[in-house]
């Protein structure tokens, strides 16, 4: 969502010259949290989660390649597990059905701590979790037709 104000809030985080980085605010230390003082910041509000990113322009070959490597590294650990599970010579419904859950919890079931501890709309996790069901189908896929002498 945009803020109304978004110059403001913009000008407001600038004067503070921040890293980028994930921030929260109020920020605490846990030891505080039962001091009057933070608790009436709680109170108060906002909280929010800020996720902050270099200045400039993003770059989406970064994105793509970071995104290439995340899915390189979940089909390698799909592989890992279906070799050490799958007989010798499995039907393609093993194939699919190990590679696929493998698949499915690599690209999708992590999405849900967004929606616990960040405070995104679980329909937002629900649409990534869809996403990554899509992913673990071609991946589950994929494996299927290349797997020897399946």
């Amino acid at each position: 969502r945009r803020f109304d104000n978004e110059d403001e809030i913009g000008d407001a985080i600038r004067k503070t010259a921040p890293v980028p980085g994930m921030y929260v605010i109020p920020h605490c230390d846990p030891a505080t949290l039962k001091d009057p003082a933070v608790r009436a910041k709680f109170e108060r509000g906002p909280i929010a989660k800020i996720n902050l990113s270099a200045n400039g322009m993003f770059n989406l070959g970064a994105f793509l390649g970071q995104w290439f490597a995340f899915c390189l590294v979940v089909s390698i650990l799909c592989a890992a597990l279906a070799a050490q599970a799958l007989p010798p010579h499995p039907g393609s419904h093993a194939i699919w059905h190990t590679v696929g859950l493998a698949a499915l919890l690599g690209y999708s079931l992590g999405e849900g701590t967004n929606s616990i501890w960040r405070a995104q709309p679980w329909i937002v996790s629900v649409k990534y979790m869809i996403d990554g069901l899509v992913y673990a189908i071609v991946t589950a896929a994929t494996f299927a037709w290349l797997w020897p002498a399946a």
